[in-house]
């Protein structure tokens, strides 16, 4: 797999990636979020491609305080070889070259598939409540 950071184009198949790894939901538009992150300095969306086709990726970027990882993916028929780990590795490197000190990612509490694969790579779960507000109306009434 190669590891690059996002450019012109590969805004479709990355929403497509997103959607079959489940990581979208309707208050979170996919191309909205990928343009957004793209006019953020202090963020960056690496894929990971394969034969031309966009199989893994990860945004990460840092609030000048802690770096924050969202949408680490990886296509569900390639999933079990070390693609997520070696996307989190590109995601820790580039904030570590920011001297970005610690990383912090939110998981909805009833992914424990996840939790595992964090854990599986040193993420400890800390102690805190993580608080929100919606600042514009979303789209759709939502739990998370």
């Amino acid at each position: 797999m190669n590891i690059r950071p996002i450019r012109d184009g590969d805004e479709a198949p990355l929403a497509d990636l997103w959607t079959r790894c489940g990581l979208v939901r309707p208050w979170n538009d996919p191309f909205s979020d990928i343009a957004f992150a793209r006019a953020t300095a202090q963020t960056e969306i690496f894929v990971g491609e394969r034969d031309s086709a966009i199989i893994a990726s990860v945004m990460c970027g840092h609030d000048g305080h802690r770096g924050w990882v969202y949408y680490l993916a990886v296509s569900p028929d390639c999933q079990g070889r070390d693609l997520g780990r070696a996307m989190m590795t590109q995601a820790e490197d580039h904030l570590r070259a920011l001297d970005v000190p610690k990383l912090e990612l939110m998981i909805r509490e009833t992914n424990a598939k996840v939790v595992q694969f964090y854990e599986a790579l040193d993420y400890k779960t800390e102690p805190v409540i993580v608080m929100s507000r919606w600042l514009k109306e979303p789209p759709v009434a939502q739990d998370d």
